[in-house]
């Protein structure tokens, strides 16, 4: 027995890296997955190789930061399901630079995404949630937010942000039967994370800094996120998980 069988599941930012992952394990586990990107190539990309894999995967176009697509979204999936059973909000983005020249603009795209993107998914979700009476909801935090780390203040704000949140709805949607719980990934080999890795020097102090000495990979994040989405972790709400290699630990 698969540990998703018969759920629909929605993953936010799953045309590559860590939301393409999910969406990948989350259908080879039996889940029905809605493929989400604001790319809608990518997204209808991913969702071909899952077909041909022989699972079950929907792709959908769908930006975040804007609130009618997200409205849309959950109706096309009310209309062909009436519930959701797992929603992971992957999707996000980051601006790098020192924060004392920041823009308003840049300020206001991290948080578009990254926190209101989130909260939109969270609350207009909610009632597909609720009517599966089962549901888990799987937010994208970082262990940026627990720490600091030059130029990346902005995407920081955000994730811790995105960890006080899911502490608050765990509480909040609990008697609704929905489970709510955050991952916080370390740096994890990804288009996002790539101009940085690829620094010798930068790579090697984060290195040492990680116990496990390397990075991680997507299907790290995703194998974290299996747990929280099945009935393995029935009993846990509101946690934050590192799946950082143990970087967080050696601080």
């Amino acid at each position: 027995m698969t540990r998703l069988e018969g759920k629909i599941a929605l993953v936010t930012g799953a045309g590559a890296g860590i939301g393409g992952a999910m969406a990948r394990v989350f259908a080879s586990e039996g889940a029905h997955v809605y493929v989400s990107d604001v790319n809608g190539e990518a997204a209808a990309s991913e969702t071909a190789s899952i077909t041909e894999a022989g699972h079950k995967a929907e792709a959908l176009r769908l930006d975040v930061s804007k609130g009618q697509d997200v409205v849309a979204a959950f109706r096309q999936i009310e209309d062909a399901h009436g519930r959701l059973d797992v929603i992971v909000n992957n999707a996000g983005l980051n601006v790098r630079g020192d924060f004392r020249h920041m823009s308003d603009a840049d300020w206001t795209t991290i948080r578009e995404v990254n926190l209101d993107g989130v909260v939109r998914i969270a609350r207009d979700g909610f009632g597909l949630m609720k009517a599966s009476g089962n549901a888990s909801l799987i937010n994208l935090a970082s262990i940026m937010g627990h720490r600091g780390l030059r130029q990346l203040a902005g995407y920081s704000a955000t994730k811790g942000a995105v960890a006080a949140l899911t502490r608050a709805l765990a509480v909040e949607y609990a008697p609704y039967g929905i489970r709510v719980n955050a991952l916080a990934p370390g740096f994890i080999e990804t288009a996002l994370t790539e101009r940085v890795l690829r620094n010798p020097l930068i790579n090697k102090a984060l290195i040492d800094q990680t116990p496990l000495r390397r990075f991680g990979e997507p299907e790290d994040v995703a194998r974290a996120a299996l747990f929280f989405a099945s009935d393995d972790s029935g009993f846990v709400t509101g946690a934050d998980l590192a799946v950082d290699g143990g970087m967080s630990a050696g601080l």
